[in-house]
């Protein structure tokens, strides 16, 4: 028997086949999971839609994790195609490139709030919204990245979201 046979999991992050977000989402497919997928835009939707076919994934959506009304309307959408879910993953992480080049101390500030928005407080967000649309015994996965623990060349911003 499967470990997570009868088990729905929702992720968000993947963005192709080298996200972690896409390894774990195999890993639970493998151990019997049913898998829905969230994407963050139309750009992405090209290279998810092929995936999700490889996870049998059932719910294949897109959401803007900086708008909590289509936060609340996927979670009303993967209940009433999934019913409750039991684990939600969170492995998602977005800076604008101008404020990933360069040194840190030239970051923005509209980019510093939008890769905390969008990194760090989404996963609060997705938590928030996710309670009404959990079974009991649900788990929460947040990742994180080495560059939230040490420099990282390039990584800049993103560090600092992910640490937080």
């Amino acid at each position: 028997m499967s470990i997570l046979n009868e088990k729905k999991a929702l992720i968000f992050g993947v963005a192709n086949k080298r996200s972690i977000a896409w390894g774990i989402a195999k890993a639970m497919h493998r151990e019997g999971a049913t898998i829905a997928l969230s994407y963050a835009n139309q750009s992405l939707e090209k290279r998810v839609k092929p995936l999700s076919k490889e996870v049998e994934a059932s719910f294949v959506e897109e959401c803007d994790l900086t708008d909590d009304k289509a936060i609340e309307n996927l979670f009303n959408k993967v209940q009433s195609n999934l019913g409750k879910i039991d684990i939600l993953v969170h492995s998602v992480a977005f800076a604008d490139r101008d404020d990933l080049n360069g040194p840190y101390h030239s970051t923005s500030r509209s980019g510093f709030q939008l890769a905390m928005d969008v990194s760090c407080f989404s996963f609060t967000s997705l938590v928030h919204h996710s309670l009404p649309h959990l079974n009991d015994d649900s788990s929460f996965l947040a990742m994180t990245y080495y560059g939230a623990e040490k420099a990282v060349p390039s990584y800049n911003v993103m560090g600092v979201a992910k640490a937080a």
